[in-house]
């Protein structure tokens, strides 16, 4: 007869499992884990697999139904928005714990991890792990959609004006860079007199048509045109325009002010000279310094034509200059500039060095000007104005040439200058090769205007290196102080597209 020996008796507080006789500490179910998970499964109806829709050109993710939302991988944003998806699941257990699980950067594959409690036989309480797979799709939000289709358009923005000369456009464009206000346009469209600004909102529209008039003196106006109504549900669907067209004076140019004008500004003299085009116009008087800012309001009642484009610009060379002593104010006189210094100039054009025929002229570029330096004026003398406040001027009254700015080599300034503009992305109608020849005019003009670089963003061009200033010929420049540094963010800092998740 063969001795058995005894099954071994439970540890002292511990039980046998009903259905492998393991001893285990006491339970409401009398089953060890392993047994009890493989009679009861609490994740039974949370779904493994689902799907989550991503935009790759705002890299935004679909909230249902219609809600796109920004989120970063491996954020709080996006976990909550992938539980969102199992929630009606979730409702019969407890949620412990959630996180996600690493995967490869482009397998466009989400993994998150879940901890879950759940009460089963006889009030036993049941912790299980698992994980729950999102494939990531790529659809198409409708707002890209729209920005893509380039034609779906409720608003749209024109901007003109009636000049030959695009600074005021350039100085703008600075502008809408600086205070990002292009990021809700559609598409941008550059005409030959103008810009139109296409928006998939009136509000965004309105929005740009109130910070053009903020930034620069304009007038508007606008309407709108019915596409469909629904009689139904009695929605209209209209497309607005708004017309914004900025009054036609530009820096450096010569206007001549009526005289009821002319007398309410102080009695300033009607042959003005634009110093600068912001939210206001100011000119200055050549002959007195006398300086004045003109709105747009008071511009459209009493408007005024400049009576030169920069193309009728010419040299001069200065032959001989005094400063002149300030005179006292006349009667009603209104504020004189600072910055100028009144002086008297003999000029003789650089095209007649043959002949011995001088100009006198008054001026307001004393503080930069020597004998023999060059300058570019408008020849008042031997041009017919067509100008209805000109033709009726005392002719004694008229100059014989006003000088705008200094002359400088331009080929030398472009060679030296270390910096750059950002510009806006647009269609372009036709590209005109004085385009470019504006364009160095307006750049040349922030260097001279310390007043217009404040309101601009400028950028260090590391491309061309910072030259001692040993050999200056006295063209003005910008400091590298007054320079912002370009950000360039490379792949290897961010990890490009699909980026390694945070572990």
């Amino acid at each position: 007869m063969e001795y058995l020996p005894a099954p071994a008796a439970p540890a002292q507080g511990h039980i046998l499992c009903c259905q492998c006789g393991v001893p285990i500490p006491p339970n409401p179910a009398n089953m060890c884990v392993g047994c009890l998970r493989a009679q009861v499964d609490i994740t039974e109806g949370i779904p493994k697999q689902g799907t989550v829709h991503f935009c790759k050109q705002c890299e935004r993710y679909l909230q249902p139904p219609g809600t796109w939302i920004q989120c970063a991988l491996e954020s709080r944003e996006l976990l909550a928005l992938c539980l969102k998806k199992i929630k009606a699941s979730l409702s019969k257990v407890r949620l412990i714990d959630a996180g996600f699980i690493w995967t490869e950067p482009h397998s466009k594959r989400l993994k998150l991890k879940l901890t879950v409690q759940k009460e089963v036989i006889n009030g036993a309480v049941l912790q299980q792990v698992f994980v729950v797979e999102y494939v990531v799709q790529s659809q198409m939000c409708e707002d890209c959609h729209r920005i893509e289709a380039k034609d779906f358009w409720k608003a749209v923005v024109q901007v003109r004006q009636k000049t030959v000369h695009k600074k005021t456009f350039y100085y703008l464009e600075q502008l809408i860079l600086k205070h990002r206000l292009h990021q809700n346009t559609l598409r941008i469209k550059e005409i030959h007199d103008g810009l139109d600004f296409y928006y998939s909102s009136k509000q965004h529209a309105q929005k740009m048509v109130d910070f053009l008039q903020c930034t620069v003196p304009s007038r508007s106006k606008s309407s709108q045109r019915l596409i469909s109504h629904d009689i139904h549900s009695n929605v209209y669907n209209y497309k607005s325009t708004f017309s914004v067209e900025i009054v036609p004076i530009c820096k450096d140019n010569v206007v001549c002010l009526s005289p009821k004008l002319a007398q309410s500004l102080g009695n300033m003299g009607q042959i003005c000279v634009c110093i600068r085009v912001t939210s206001t116009i100011h000119l200055i008087d050549p002959r007195t310094l006398q300086i004045a800012e003109i709105d747009g309001n008071t511009y459209w009642r009493h408007p005024f034509n400049s009576l030169f484009h920069p193309k009728q610009l010419e040299e001069f060379i200065i032959m001989d200059i005094n400063r002149v002593h300030e005179k006292k104010k006349g009667a009603g006189a209104g504020a004189r500039s600072n910055k100028h210094t009144l002086a008297e100039a003999w000029v003789r054009k650089t095209s007649e060095l043959d002949t011995d025929h001088q100009y006198f002229c008054r001026t307001h570029l004393g503080h930069i000007l020597n004998p023999g330096d060059l300058v570019l004026g408008f020849d008042l003398a031997n041009c017919n104005l067509n100008d209805e406040f000109a033709n009726k001027m005392n002719p004694q009254h008229i100059p014989d040439v006003v000088l705008i700015k200094k002359s400088y080599d331009r080929c030398r300034r472009q060679r030296r200058r270390n910096w750059k503009l950002k510009e806006l992305e647009r269609d372009r109608e036709g590209t005109d090769t004085d385009d470019e020849r504006q364009y160095q005019d307006f750049l040349e003009d922030l260097e001279e205007d310390e007043a217009i670089r404040k309101n601009v963003n400028i950028y260090r061009n590391a491309d061309i290196p910072v030259e001692s200033d040993t050999d200056d010929d006295g063209a003005p420049r910008i400091s590298l102080a007054e320079m912002l540094e370009d950000l360039h963010i490379s792949e290897d800092a961010t990890g490009g597209e699909g980026a390694e998740m945070l572990t």
